[in-house]
């Protein structure tokens, strides 16, 4: 008979990770309720029609469930929930939705308000992200899937040097009901060789 062995890696994580001088991802803190929550109402229109959730956060204390939820996914030591702050003020989320310890691997997700967008900030967001998965976490592997006609969530993985890998039908439901969900796929040694070559264009 073989026994079933999980792989579970804990680490301590920063509450605070700076991407540069304009940029840093904090961990949410229950503290952090009402002006996340002011953020979705003020955005609601804009990220509806690919975010299913925002129709069900109608008061502050739905974020703040979000927000103990996500506390709760980083205990368990299977991802983290991070406001992005740009020059001190918060305009996004972005995180992993999970670490796949035994497969060394995770997928990101992210958010952005509306008048933001545009000025690198998801990418640079997100690159910190791939960063930690790959230097800090020692996974192998990241994911991030976007729906097929949300252009500006999927360029985000094309900025940053991911393979699209595949499509799986209708795998989202948006406010225009079934999508398409985009699959890209980024390697250790891929990430490693293009942070090479950057450095050598310097």
């Amino acid at each position: 008979m073989t026994r079933k062995t999980s792989v579970r890696i804990v680490l301590r994580h920063p509450a605070r990770i700076q991407v540069d001088d304009e940029i840093d991802l904090r961990i949410l803190r229950e503290e952090d309720a009402s002006e996340l929550f002011a953020l979705t109402d003020g955005n609601r229109e804009y990220l509806r029609r690919w975010l299913p959730w925002v129709d069900a956060t109608k008061a502050v204390e739905d974020t703040l469930r979000f927000i103990r939820e996500a506390g709760e996914q980083l205990r368990r030591n299977d991802g983290f929930q991070a406001g992005i702050g740009y020059r001190e003020q918060l305009v996004g989320v972005a995180g992993y939705h999970y670490w796949n310890w035994a497969n060394r691997k995770t997928e990101i997700g992210y958010w952005l308000a509306e008048r933001f967008q545009g000025m690198g900030i998801m990418t640079r967001a997100c690159g910190a992200l791939v960063a930690y998965a790959f230097d800090k976490l020692g996974l192998h592997r990241v994911e991030i899937r976007a729906a097929a006609g949300n252009v500006r969530s999927r360029a985000i993985p094309e900025r940053l040097g991911f393979v699209q890998e595949g499509v799986l039908r209708q795998a989202e439901w948006t406010l225009g009901g079934p999508e398409d969900q985009v699959v890209y796929g980024l390697l250790r040694k891929d990430w490693e060789a293009a942070r090479k070559e950057a450095r050598r264009s310097l």
